[in-house]
């Protein structure tokens, strides 16, 4: 506690120093809320005096910057102004932090004000009904400052700030309509205007990448999506297109509007509209929210440039522009509609999705991953079971359990009513009902059939945009391999040809990359190999962006390292490879003593280092290094790695040695396998991989394997022994690391009871290696959590979900040890 207590003040500590100015209006912001109990919702006493509006003093303008007018308010002002001041100070400095806030807050207020006045001359029933109302709130100007430094961002967050910047406050202003959402909106276009004025940092302008694009156009559906659900979960929904929320996210009927018409003379409409209100609160708004999550859903395929996301983004898109063209014409038969009242209320719902449809149009060739053939053929199979299983379940079981529906129904009742069961509840009075169900199993089935329906293609549909489908083969595979050979490569260049790697090549096929794709993550496997490395990971880089991916270099070298960082890309260290070189090696002098001890106590018990390869050992060998291995993977209570850590299955590997220490009686006591390194065709090095002993066998047997290894193979003329790197691991080369760097380094401890990265990386200085540090590199940091969920999947392919609580224990419990036992601590 008292540690976690340190952290937080330095925390507190070091944001006040970076950014005084918006720590201090923080401050003030929730002094005032507290203090006139505005933080629970500002009262229309305090509104009248401080708030801003037409009606209010000039004066007001400014008073109206610290007070704002709900709970909710006051937090998401709080976050914008957390995230976006921070960053101004520290680009601009608090007085031109202040100025920049408080001229956009000005400007915007009375640019919004002045809407306002103009909307209510015209006569605009939306602008009319704003005309004497306050509004307060520091989020105007919070608006205006964020979009106002988007000038000094990079290009690629510049546009996707904006982006969803204007998107928010527009679909605010439009969907819920109060003053203060259309303050919000003419702050941001004051920051603009002064960001475009006084803030441009140069003609710098950068052609949009592919996944950018996606990107964009993904965030202009999903906000299309949004819009509406805003308006359906605002109690005082007030825009001017709040009404076409019933149109996206259509809402169950009020009790009001169902008595209203019950008791006229629209019998079926009462009886639908008895039906509608009759459903549970999480079926109806699953329901109701259908049109609007499976746009979201589309949007996420389109950022991964799905194909069948933009064609059916497209339909859709063309379909609503069509159904909100049939209300236009319905509309504009009554005469008190005005034009303007009319060409925005019904015009803009009707451009929106054109204007999409457009976007769609001019950026089809950005949409060009197609599922292959098979995966399209599972999704349609899946999504028919699923529908035969639930129409059977509802009307077989439905037809038991008959006398929980009003009125009874038959079974060619539920089988008609079946369809129905698919649709929103606000779309049910399309078609006419017959009963409602009353009973638990009853209503169970009455309105979660077209729920779970629905999850499951929503579901699917998510699959279909992460998921990816290896299109490598094996004359692919035995081309790489043969480049392998050819140019070699580090020490991991064998293990891109390991099962489950795919593979990418330069047009001239000279230069590949193995990599494998995990939750989107295109983990490579070592470095590029070929002739042209550069060139390699900028055209993987640009064949993942095609393919939705995102590119991560796993256990580069350095020179690699410095390649990608010379293309704006990040790199951090995740390993440390230990070198033997075997030129001079003599096993003389003080530090080679346990070295020494090992070999002269394996002479005396009568171990022997024998070479062997695991597709051709005798069946009582293999047996014993099979029992070996599921004694060590028993003893960890956790799966055996994967990805750069070989297991069983590569021992058989083209080329992989095994070296094992056996006895008189042929007792295997441990067994080390090495793993060829090419250069111009010839294998130079060897790399050692797999590692097991028996546990009450003889207990330097790893010191005698690799001292073995070290001495027969520098006989055969090899050049070096690799140790292989060791995951989480690595030297002290007494530079500060960085954030990131440091978390590696605390996971690495936390893991250390479990997998003993540190205590392997100990081991191998026994044998005096010279180290070479190993990366891994990214062109995005905001992909880090997903790249480190990709690559704790990758090492761990098969944990189950008691082993991953299993882990996660021994982890919090090696980090209160540690946290705990750290000097100057108490517990």
């Amino acid at each position: 506690m008292a540690r976690a207590a340190d952290r937080a003040g330095q925390m507190i500590a070091r944001l006040f120093r970076t950014a005084p100015l918006t720590c201090a209006f923080l401050i003030v912001f929730w002094t005032a809320g507290a203090l006139t109990g505005a933080i629970g919702g500002a009262s229309d006493e305090l509104l009248a005096r401080t708030g801003f509006g037409t009606g209010s003093p000039w004066w007001t303008v400014l008073t109206s910057a610290l007070w704002s007018m709900d709970l909710l308010g006051y937090v998401a002002t709080t976050v914008l102004l957390a995230v976006t001041g921070p960053l101004a100070e520290r680009e601009f400095g608090a007085l031109r932090t202040a100025a920049i806030f408080l001229a956009t807050h000005v400007l915007g207020s009375f640019l919004g004000l002045g809407l306002v006045l103009v909307g209510g001359d015209l006569h605009w029933g939306w602008l009319e009904s704003l005309v004497g109302e306050p509004a307060a709130g520091p989020s105007i100007g919070g608006v205006g400052l964020a979009l106002a430094l988007t000038f000094r961002m990079p290009p690629l967050w510049r546009r996707r700030v904006r982006l969803m910047m204007i998107l928010s406050v527009l679909v605010l202003t439009l969907y819920s309509g109060w003053l203060e959402d259309l303050l919000r909106l003419s702050g941001g276009v004051a920051g603009l205007v002064v960001g475009a004025l006084f803030l441009r940092s140069g003609p710098v302008h950068k052609a949009r990448s592919l996944q950018e694009t996606r990107v964009l156009v993904a965030l202009l559906l999903a906000a299309s999506a949004l819009g509406p659900v805003v308006s359906m979960m605002s109690p005082y929904p007030n825009g001017p297109l709040w009404w076409f929320a019933d149109v996206v996210a259509v809402a169950q009927p009020s009790q009001e509007d169902v008595d209203a018409f019950c008791s006229s003379d629209a019998v079926e409409l009462c009886r639908t509209m008895l039906v509608q209100l009759s459903y549970g609160r999480f079926p109806a708004l699953v329901m109701s929210l259908l049109p609007a999550l499976l746009l979201l859903v589309l949007a996420e395929g389109l950022r991964r440039g799905r194909r069948f996301a933009w064609r059916t983004a497209l339909v859709f898109n063309v379909a609503f522009a069509a159904f909100i063209g049939s209300y236009v014409v319905y509309v504009a038969q009554f005469p008190d509609a005005s034009v303007l009242e009319l060409a925005v209320s019904f015009g803009v719902p009707m451009l929106a999705p054109l204007a999409i449809t457009v976007v769609l149009l001019l950026t089809r060739r950005h949409f060009d991953v197609r599922l292959p053939r098979h995966a399209v053929v599972r999704f349609w199979r899946f999504t028919a079971i699923s529908v035969a299983s639930l129409s059977a379940l509802y009307v077989f079981g439905g037809y038991l359990v008959r006398d929980q529906f009003t009125p009874e129904p038959g079974f060619g009742a539920l089988l008609a009513d079946l369809p129905t069961r698919f649709l929103p509840p606000g779309y049910l009075d399309l078609v006419p009902l017959r009963f409602s169900a009353e009973g638990f199993v009853g209503a169970l089935l009455f309105e979660y059939t077209g729920v779970v329906f629905w999850l499951i293609v929503l579901a699917g549909l998510l699959m279909a945009s992460w998921r990816t489908w290896p299109s490598s083969c094996e004359k692919e595979a035995a081309h790489a391999r043969e480049l392998m050979r050819r140019y070699g490569g580090s020490s991991l260049s064998y293990m891109t040809t390991w099962r489950g790697n795919q593979y990418w090549f330069t047009p001239d096929g000279e230069t590949a990359i193995a990599y494998r794709v995990v939750a989107t993550i295109a983990l490579t496997v070592g470095d590029p190999i070929g002739p042209a490395r550069v060139d390699a990971v900028r055209g993987f880089a640009e064949f993942c962006a095609r393919n939705g991916w995102t590119p991560c270099l796993y256990s580069v070298g350095a020179e690699t390292r410095a390649a990608v960082e010379e293309l704006g890309w990040s790199t951090v260290q995740v390993a440390e490879d230990t070198m033997i070189e075997l030129d001079e090696l003599s096993f003389t002098g003080k530090k080679w003593q346990d070295v020494r001890t090992a070999l002269n106590k394996a002479a005396k018990a009568g171990i022997t280092a024998e070479w062997c390869t695991y597709a051709d050992a005798p069946y009582a060998i293999t047996d014993q290094i099979r029992s070996i291995s599921a004694e060590w993977v028993a003893d960890k209570g956790l799966p055996e790695m994967g990805f750069t850590l070989g297991g069983l299955e590569e021992l058989t590997g083209d080329g992989v040695r095994c070296l094992l220490a056996v006895d008189g009686d042929r007792t295997v006591h441990g067994i080390t396998s090495w793993l060829p390194v090419y250069a111009d065709g010839e294998v130079v090095g060897w790399t050692l991989d797999f590692m097991r002993r028996r546990s009450h066998g003889f207990r330097g047997s790893m010191e005698f394997l690799i001292a073995s290894a070290a001495q027969q193979l520098q006989a055969e003329g090899a050049r070096f022994l690799s140790l292989s790197g060791a995951p989480l691991a690595r030297l002290d080369r007494g530079e500060r690391p960085r954030a990131l760097q440091r978390v590696l380094d605390f996971t690495g401890q936390v893991l250390e009871p479990v997998y003993g990265f540190r205590s392997l990386f100990a081991f191998k200085a026994k044998f005096q290696p010279t180290y070479q540090p190993m990366f891994m590199a990214y062109p995005d940091s905001a992909a880090l959590p997903r790249i480190a969920n990709a690559v704790s999947r990758a090492y761990l392919p098969h944990l189950n979900a008691r082993q991953g609580l299993r882990l996660a224990t021994k982890m919090i419990i090696r980090t209160r040890e540690r946290v705990t036992t750290t000097p100057g601590r108490t517990r």
